[in-house]
């Protein structure tokens, strides 16, 4: 007869995700053994293999939860200014998970790659049409493109320098929500500066 699993297996490998992608953060993935894991998780390396045959195999579960949060957020979050707030938001909560999307991708497997790397143009994609909805006449073939990675460029590494919690006088701390709004401000005053082209 098949074991079931626990009630608590799903959350058991929920832990192990946020532990994994904490020590990927501080020590790099190829800095991280799989006892190493096991120790930032509590547990035993042989307790781990029950959840996960090996350390690619929770690298690519993180990373692939993770694609998949972010498309749910692109694709539910159909204006710009919406999106912008919502990714942030996300990206303050998640940023170890942001860290090994940005760093570790290329130490997965092909097909493992392949897969990450889809769900990441996927986003991509979104993103370009949640801009060419807002901006029609001021986004073409040949701009589209720059113009999305420049969005990105804006927003993808602010967890390495904006910190409320951290370092800040009271009155100089900017949240991740005040940011988003200027982010939005600027980039869309600066869609606004794009000269407008014909259908």
């Amino acid at each position: 007869m098949a074991r079931t699993q626990s009630p608590d297996h799903q959350l058991q490998r929920d832990e192990i995700l946020e532990r994994a992608a904490q020590a990927f953060a501080a020590n790099s993935y190829p800095g991280t053994s799989m006892n190493d894991l096991a120790s930032a998780c509590g547990t035993s390396k042989a307790r781990l293999y029950h959840y996960y045959p090996s350390k690619d195999a929770i690298l690519f579960d993180l990373l692939d939860r993770y694609t998949k949060v972010l498309i749910v957020i692109a694709q539910t979050h159909t204006t710009l200014p919406a999106l912008i707030e919502a990714f942030l938001i996300e990206y303050e909560h998640s940023q170890t998970r942001h860290m090994a999307l940005l760093n570790d991708v290329k130490f997965l497997e092909e097909p493992q790659r392949n897969t990450i790397l889809d769900a990441q143009r996927q986003v991509v994609d979104l993103f370009t049409q949640t801009i060419q909805r807002a901006y029609p006449q001021r986004t073409t073939e040949k701009n589209r493109s720059a113009v999305t990675m420049l969005l990105f460029g804006m927003i993808n590494w602010t967890f390495t320098w904006l910190r409320p919690d951290q370092g800040q006088e009271q009155s100089g701390k900017m949240s991740y929500r005040d940011f988003a709004q200027l982010v939005t401000s600027i980039f869309m005053h600066g869609m606004d500066g794009l000269p407008l082209h014909k259908e």
